[in-house]
């Protein structure tokens, strides 16, 4: 293998709980609530998938089907469809939901699984380049550069960017392209989606698949990408 692709959520990365998602909202507005009243909003949040790189939703509202097809194409399209499934739970202050939607994209919002610096750093030792590949409707290079991922990525094939989304086969490409032209022969592509990043083998890459866990459930589900580059 010459070359590494990679999901961003759920692979490299898990995004905070939505406990605590909801928690540093209320905290930055000064907002104090029954313990049990938090917990509903809560739990409410995480049915109604609005958290980004969170739980999906249980049940999608007939108006924003559009936007949440097309969310990973379009950040605001993205915006909406997220912050929509958010205004589905009744929260006081409707400030709190562009405040939800802006937090998830903040750095201390996501947690890198603990060996994603290891393999990271393991595959540039042996000079293997490596690509993040993720539908996504917003930049995630600054999450990276501030946990210390941002010098080990060569290069970013992200939808939004793009107008393309996995499993298209045209996002690999541009990835592969972005690396200097590798063979799809010579890569391998990792990630949490069957479907999505499981498209990168139509293109003739091999792909590998991680538990998309909390980050203590799953501490070591990138090692053996060592052992498969050789």
């Amino acid at each position: 293998m010459t070359c590494v692709l990679f999901d961003f959520s759920g692979t490299l990365f898990r995004v905070e709980p939505a406990d605590r998602w909801l928690g540093s909202v209320l905290d930055a507005a000064g907002a104090r609530y029954p313990a049990r009243t938090v917990t509903g909003w809560v739990r409410a949040l995480e049915e109604s998938g609005g958290q980004p790189g969170g739980a999906p939703p249980r049940r999608l509202p007939a108006h924003l089907a559009g936007a949440w097809e097309l969310r990973d194409l379009d950040p605001e399209r993205h915006r909406w469809a997220y912050t929509g499934l958010a205004r589905e739970v009744e929260l006081p202050d409707p400030a709190w939901y562009e405040a939800l939607y802006e937090r998830h994209m903040r750095p201390e919002a996501w947690a890198p699984y603990p060996d994603a610096v290891e393999v990271l750093t393991g595959l540039r030792e042996r000079g293997v380049a490596v690509g993040v590949v993720s539908n996504i409707g917003w930049d995630p290079r600054p999450v990276f550069a501030a946990h210390g991922l941002g010098a080990l990525v060569d290069a970013y094939a992200l939808s939004y960017e793009h107008r393309v989304r996995k499993p298209d086969a045209r996002l690999f490409r541009v990835a592969l392209e972005a690396l200097g032209g590798v063979d799809p022969g010579e890569a391998l592509m990792v990630g949490d989606d069957r479907d999505a990043d499981g498209g990168a083998a139509r293109l003739g890459c091999a792909v590998r698949f991680v538990d998309h866990l909390p980050g203590a459930e799953r501490p070591a589900g990138l090692r053996p990408v060592l052992d498969l580059v050789g």
